[in-house]
């Protein structure tokens, strides 16, 4: 037993920044990954980082508190954001990246890194180290989990994620698509982003019919459907309403058709998977569908009549515990001290979010293995915003949530100057930005490594 070693379960994001930000810091890290010895179902390579979605990182803007948190995170030396800026593909104002490249990137810095060690074996219980970061993700290893709720003396939270499916691009009908990003007659001289596949009403008409009629993998009897509300389900977004999906993913808004010069009633967008543009991912089309259903559904909207599947969606089970009731201020388990959980297992929503955690997992447990103060992030930043939601939320209602405006305080002069509500919006989002960022320098200078 090594008193001066960090010990991280879990390769993912979080776990890899965990590790990252630890041995940055003069700490020797053991580092655990079960695969390939054991495989999750969401797991497609033994890669470090791995991500379902090449948008799974969402906005790149300021305006967007994902998009604030992406910048605290550069300037606090962030592996994660040093992999999606160097992997980084067309997306619009997102922050989208080539899935392959970006694991790539963090397994080589990782496994190259002369104070971590790797080590490929399932870990089946709450390791004994007096230094530990759990940073398993939201598809625990059972036996873990269990270990984990009889320390807790609580069963885990739970909700169910779903993806979308991937296609390649040559099976796209030649000229069905028009290329575009929303807005962009505000700039017609650039090219878009996306490949929008436009529906008239008969068509969206149709395919909601087919959609409610479309055949998905059951749950267990015992479980409830208790879905995130951020990816739900194409299909049970259709179960909303009628026109539930022409005002969510297929919004028309800010698109408008150059072959027709109007807007279409509805559109999907596909988006680049990777960066030379083979794989088109059906943006916001996750679904429990299952694949003969997928196959049939899917098939029938304009310009995909033969498309060809590189992925299917999926749904899977996340598990994630009650911070308000387990978790200290600085993620600290406490019925156990010296373990620290990190990601989406501490009870918050998405890849940035989770390496965020991951990041302040790493620098909590150094901090306290050194006998210091854990450096909390000034309570005005978005990495607090986090913090703020898993330790102050209801525990009796408590869900995962992505980082949002409405965690951050309240501005100290109140209203911002500005007419019309959107335009108050924005610069109160701007203003909530610029207060961030001048807050984090001083912790930044404290934490460097």
């Amino acid at each position: 037993m090594n008193e001066q070693r960090l010990v991280v379960v879990g390769a993912g994001l979080a776990g890899c920044e965990a590790a990252w930000q630890a041995a940055q810091r003069g700490v020797d890290v053991l580092l655990y990954e079960m695969r390939p010895v054991h495989r999750s179902p969401a797991h497609g390579s033994d890669a470090f980082a791995e991500l379902v979605c090449s948008n799974s990182l969402r906005s790149a803007s300021l305006a967007n508190a994902v998009g604030l948190l992406k910048e605290e995170m550069r300037r606090a030396g962030s592996l994660i954001l040093q992999a999606a800026d160097a992997t980084a593909v067309p997306a619009g104002s997102a922050l989208a990246v080539d899935r392959d490249a970006f694991s790539a990137f963090v397994t080589r810095a990782i496994e190259s890194h002369p104070r971590i060690e790797v080590r490929r074996a399932r870990v089946a219980k709450l390791p004994d180290e007096p230094w530990v970061v759990l940073a398993t993700g939201p598809l625990t290893d059972a036996d873990l989990a269990a270990d984990l709720c009889a320390r807790i003396g609580e069963e885990s939270l739970y909700f169910y994620d779903a993806v979308s499916p991937i296609v390649y691009a040559d099976s796209l009908a030649p000229g069905a698509a028009f290329r575009a990003s929303r807005w962009q007659q505000d700039d017609p001289e650039q090219d878009g982003d996306y490949l929008n596949l436009a529906l008239d009403r008969d068509a969206y008409e149709a395919f909601v019919d087919a959609l409610l009629a479309a055949d998905t993998v059951p749950l267990h009897p015992f479980e409830k459907a208790l879905y995130f509300e951020g990816c739900l389900p194409i299909e049970e977004m259709a179960r909303r309403g009628r026109e539930t999906l022409a005002h969510g993913p297929m919004k028309p808004v800010g698109l408008v058709d150059p072959r027709t010069g109007r807007r279409p009633h509805a559109v999907l967008q596909l988006r680049h998977e990777d960066r030379a543009g083979v794989l088109y991912n059906l943006v916001g089309f996750q679904t429990k569908m299952r694949i003969g259903d997928q196959q049939r559904v899917f098939r029938t909207l304009p310009g995909l009549g033969e498309a060809v599947f590189a992925r299917y969606g999926t749904v899977h089970r996340n598990t994630y515990l009650n911070a308000p009731r387990q978790l200290a201020p600085d993620l600290e388990l406490r019925v156990r001290p010296g373990l620290f959980v990190a990601g989406q297992m501490a009870g918050v929503e998405g890849y940035l979010e989770s390496a965020a955690l991951g990041g302040l997992a790493g620098l909590f447990a150094v901090a306290k293995l050194r006998g210091a103060e854990p450096p909390l992030p000034p309570g005005t930043t978005a990495h607090a915003a986090l913090l703020r939601h898993l330790g102050e939320a209801d525990p009796k209602r408590f869900q995962p949530m992505n980082v949002n405006w409405g965690l951050f305080p309240p501005l100290a002069e109140g209203r911002v100057d500005a007419t019309g509500f959107r335009n108050r919006r924005a610069a109160r989002n701007a203003a909530l930005a610029e207060r961030a960022l001048r807050d984090l320098a001083p912790w930044i200078e404290e934490i460097a490594a």
